[in-house]
């Protein structure tokens, strides 16, 4: 696909949207991710020319939406047509991540590992050599995944990780 390398100036975020499985187990989950309530807890569309601007035939979905302080998380469950998991590794190409940042990645991570959350792997901080600039050295990650297998991340940023 050849694309312009004219500006389109899209800056701002408005929501993320992750396809789910079973909509309320995805709510029960970002609820307790979050702490939020969703705004739009169950709602739905059906609409043929809305799924053909998805490149699908159709689409009848029901989804929530949950706030957070800088972008929306749109949980959507497609009833018709129903999708495949993707299984998306984190080096697939076009597989994803949301972030989640937090102030004291110690207490949050420590929380999570109580509540049952699954890391993929441990906690890990950047050390010089791994990372540049130096000033994102210190910055510290951790993995997981939602019910359906979405990747998902909590970040303590330093440098230039912390915009």
């Amino acid at each position: 696909m050849a694309v312009s390398s004219t500006p389109m100036d899209l800056t701002r975020a408005a929501h993320v949207g992750i396809s789910v499985s079973d909509l309320d187990v995805s709510i029960a989950f970002y609820r307790a991710l979050t702490g939020r309530e969703p705004v739009v807890a169950d709602e739905t569309m059906r609409s043929v020319p809305f799924g053909e601007a998805q490149g699908l035939p159709v689409a009848k979905l029901r989804y929530a939406t949950f706030n957070l302080d800088n972008v929306g998380i749109d949980l959507i469950q497609f009833q018709d047509p129903v999708g495949e998991r993707t299984n998306g590794a984190a080096n697939r190409p076009g597989s994803m991540h949301l972030c989640f940042k937090v102030d004291d990645f110690d207490a949050v991570y420590r929380r999570m590992k109580e509540a049952g959350y699954d890391f993929l792997g441990e906690d890990y901080t950047f050390i010089a050599g791994e990372v540049t600039p130096d000033a994102a050295l210190g910055t510290q990650v951790a993995y997981f995944n939602d019910p359906d297998g979405t990747n998902l991340e909590i970040i303590r940023p330093e440098g230039g990780f912390s915009n």
